[in-house]
């Protein structure tokens, strides 16, 4: 049966990926699309029919997260290389390099001005940079173990973090202090994000929970326990009515805020899902996942455009005024336990003449990279490997409720790592185990230093600055 019109639609399938796709970003026009995916490259795709596709080569490692700056005129990628790229989004692709991190960067996000891009990374720390001068600015220490995500508010003021520490924390970008702290005893999450507003933030869980916090009151307003897995990823349709969840339960589904229920599960991926993203006036959403596929999707459910809502906005903008029903104002939890009655939609078996896009593909090579095409083919992982791909995104997302295949292969890589780990004497763990805690101590330290050297350099531009005015001023009188 085929969807009703007001149901979302999977229009195209891309094809271009060798391995796991883990992440997408809309360009802010919509006609661009850029994913990141496990193979190394990033790829960026026009949404013309037919047009060719470039593939970025750069990253010496799996490429954990891309974005589109709110300008379009650059593309920031995080990688397991342990460094940030900035890359024109050209058929020339120039990139730039920050050695950003001292292990993998799991996360990469745009201020909403363009000015500011935050990452995190397994090393424990958050870090902020200037795109105007493309330096280091600051890091942010509080979490005690990898901090998977980072994402600024709408307004830039703040930070929200996730962290495998169980802890989601805030972070006041003007005094750079942890402001406030949710944490979890069950699981912790793997993305968080702010509501268009600000007012709200939402965790994927890797204990296959969708949490809707209020950072205002410090309330836990919505709790859906739909998926049967861990949940990888969210995005809220620009008019913050609804979020959209990818999990490794091969699922996507469509949360109504509002009315705080499931309305929509679709399923297009073959494995785990691992990223979703709605394009910024919310017409289109795109997915991708351990199956390599790229999945864009009609939205139809909702459609109120980004400029009737900027309107709307503009008539909130005082701080007494009544709450609205897109602040999502209070509610209580919604567990979601009994069954739920939902649209479920398959689109390998509704859609017929389903357009599947594998157009010619442009390799283009960073301007300052010498790594060959040859030696990224042999760093590659094993290209039939999705789902190690999906032990790497989150071991503990593959649990008896998951896909077998991924289960049996995550015992496999359990099996080598044990065996692995049996062949190293006692004292040589806790050998290494000291010298990372030292390494630790260091990248803190270096951490520390990076700011001082910052805010010293600040301070002697504006000494240089008031000594010439004083010059300009005896100059004048004599």
């Amino acid at each position: 049966m085929a969807s009703a019109p007001e149901d979302p639609v999977l229009e195209r399938y891309f094809k271009g990926h060798k391995a796991a796709v883990t992440s997408v970003s809309f360009s802010p026009n919509g006609k661009q699309l850029a994913t990141a995916s496990w193979d190394t490259f990033l790829m960026l795709w026009n949404l013309k029919p037919q047009a060719r596709a470039y593939r970025y080569v750069g990253h010496k490692d799996v490429v954990t997260s891309v974005q589109f700056s709110p300008q379009g005129n650059l593309l920031a990628s995080g990688s397991r290389d342990r460094t940030v790229r900035l890359w024109i989004p050209d058929k020339k692709g120039k990139s730039s390099e920050f050695k950003a991190h001292t292990a993998p960067v799991r996360s990469v996000d745009f201020s909403s001005d363009g000015q500011y891009l935050v990452t995190a990374s397994e090393d424990k720390s958050i870090k902020v940079w200037n795109m105007h001068r493309q330096r280091f600015l600051y890091s942010l220490y509080r979490h005690t173990h990898w901090v998977r995500c980072a994402k600024f508010s709408p307004d830039g003021r703040l930070i929200v973090s996730c962290s495998e520490d169980k802890t989601v924390k805030i972070w006041d970008t003007t005094n750079k202090q942890c402001v406030n702290n949710f944490s979890d005893s069950v699981g912790f999450a793997n993305f968080v994000d702010f509501n268009p507003n600000g007012t709200c933030i939402a965790s994927a869980g890797s204990d296959h929970t969708v949490k809707i916090w209020d950072i205002r009151v410090n309330k836990l307003l919505q709790h859906y326990q739909v998926h049967n897995c861990g949940v990888n990823c969210v995005s809220f349709h620009p008019s913050g009515n609804h979020l959209i969840t990818a999990s490794s339960d091969g699922t996507l589904k469509i949360l109504d805020l509002l009315e705080g229920r499931l309305i929509y599960t679709l399923q297009g991926h073959t494995g785990p899902v691992f990223t979703v993203s709605f394009s910024k006036g919310g017409e289109m959403f795109a997915s991708g996942g351990a199956d390599a596929q790229v999945l864009l999707w009609k939205t139809n459910f909702d459609e109120l455009h980004s400029k009737d809502l900027n309107k709307r906005n503009l008539k909130r903008l005082h701080f007494d005024s009544q709450p609205h029903l897109l602040d999502i104002y209070p509610r209580t939890p919604h567990p979601h336990e009994g069954k739920v009655e939902t649209v479920e939609i398959n689109p390998k078996l509704d859609v017929i003449d389903l357009q599947s896009s594998s157009p010619p593909v442009v390799d283009i090579l960073s301007f300052d990279s010498t790594t060959t095409t040859d030696t990224i083919d042999r760093t590659q992982p094993d290209k039939n490997g999705e789902d190690i791909s999906a032990y790497f995104m989150n071991p503990s997302l593959v649990q008896p409720g998951c896909s077998p295949a991924v289960r049996k292969k995550t015992e496999d890589v359990s099996d080598l790592l044990s065996d692995s780990q049996r062949s190293v004497p006692l004292a040589v763990t806790d050998a290494l185990e000291h010298i990372m805690e030292q390494l630790n101590v260091l990248t803190q330290t270096v951490s520390i230093l990076e700011q001082r050297l910052t805010l010293t350099e600040d301070k002697l531009k504006d000494c240089l600055e008031n000594q010439q005015k004083i010059f300009g001023a005896i100059h004048q009188k004599s």
